[in-house]
């Protein structure tokens, strides 16, 4: 992952982030609760992904519901999902990623790099109106 440079990150690497941070934070007693339902909601969207995904090693599933992330192994399995491509998922991932780190996100540490989406948004209080022809 690059996001220790300030680098742009993919959004795989994003939700890999995300699910590392919300598993370090929101699994504690002393997290919020806004971090515990943000951590829930994107570990969630990535299972779906994942078990969507159908070849995902059921180890790679199992260690996401234990809320233990080997991130390679997770990225991998993340990719071929084309879990980038799945906008409500890398939405989820940056709220867990604002709530965890917010200097961070403050700083652009979370900038995301999306191939070929259209409508997708990202931050909060936002408006769009898509018209795809």
């Amino acid at each position: 992952m690059r996001s220790e440079g300030f680098g742009v990150l993919e959004s795989v690497e994003l939700v890999v982030a995300a699910l590392a941070a919300g598993a370090a934070a929101g699994t504690r007693e002393t997290a919020s609760t806004a971090v515990k339902d943000a951590y829930a909601g994107v570990k969630t969207l990535a299972l779906r992904t994942l078990r969507r995904g159908g070849s995902v090693p059921p180890a790679v599933v199992a260690a996401v519901e234990s809320d233990v992330i080997a991130p390679g192994d997770l990225e991998t399995a993340l990719t071929a999902a084309d879990a980038g491509a799945d906008e409500e998922l890398v939405a989820a991932a940056l709220k867990v990623l604002e709530l965890t780190d917010p200097a961070g996100t403050q700083a652009g540490k979370y900038r995301v790099l999306l191939h070929g989406n259209k409508g997708v948004q990202i931050g909060d209080h936002n408006t769009q109106t898509n018209t795809f022809g």
